[in-house]
């Protein structure tokens, strides 16, 4: 797989609560360089990046509801408003997966259609996969396809489980053609982003970017 290709399909994750502005903004400077298809940065930081990647093509993005989705529809919806406002092109929300697990499904949904709404911009539904059983991921999918979202992505990085090959093709089972999956979580090396993008994936979230393109240009 050539760099090219392969960048155009990386959500550079720059997630980092202590990272000072300055940090933030050199690796981002980063990833624009190398043509990523988006950075992903704290929804506080938005307004920072903007300038950054004006006239590029490299996508803003950020997380709503992050990390645990313990927010309710009205804040994640409002959230959703002011990063779209200040310049976002994409948001990954994290879904209610508490919400799920006690089935309580119509408001998983209205969570997530809140969002989608709020945004008018593609949204990636983060499941948290690690703490889901193959129902309850199907489950997941189907509502976030119901609910209009572009992306169902398996987790956010910080759970004791990251992004599996497994799950991922129970994702990929059980919504159209026209959703996305996005693995992210534990995506360190050239391999397992090649392994990902082969089982489906159109999107790898990572921070390890400068390592997956050592292996590449070797």
């Amino acid at each position: 797989m050539s760099k090219e290709v392969l960048v155009r399909t990386i959500d550079f994750a720059i997630l980092k609560p202590e990272w000072t502005d300055q940090q933030i903004l050199d690796a981002c400077a980063y990833a624009v360089e190398s043509n990523v298809i988006n950075v992903c940065v704290q929804a506080n930081k938005v307004s920072l990046i903007r300038p950054l990647i004006k006239g590029t093509t490299t996508l803003l993005g950020t997380v709503v509801g992050f990390p645990t989705g313990c927010h309710s529809p009205l804040i994640k919806g409002r959230e959703a408003e002011e990063v779209v406002k200040n310049g976002a092109q994409e948001v990954d929300m994290v879904m209610d997966y508490g919400a799920l697990l006690s089935g309580n499904f119509d408001l998983v949904k209205e969570d997530i259609s809140t969002v989608v709404r709020a945004a008018g911009v593609d949204v990636k539904v983060i499941l948290e996969t690690a703490y889901l059983n193959m129902e309850e991921i199907i489950r997941a999918c189907q509502i976030s396809e119901e609910a209009g979202a572009a992306f169902v992505k398996t987790s956010t990085g910080l759970a004791h489980e990251g992004a599996t090959l497994e799950n991922v093709r129970i994702m990929k089972a059980s919504v159209s053609e026209k959703m996305k999956i996005k693995a992210a979580g534990g995506i360190r090396d050239l391999q397992t982003a090649v392994d990902f993008l082969d089982a489906g994936c159109s999107r790898l979230g990572t921070s390890s970017l400068e390592a997956i393109l050592k292996e590449l240009r070797k």
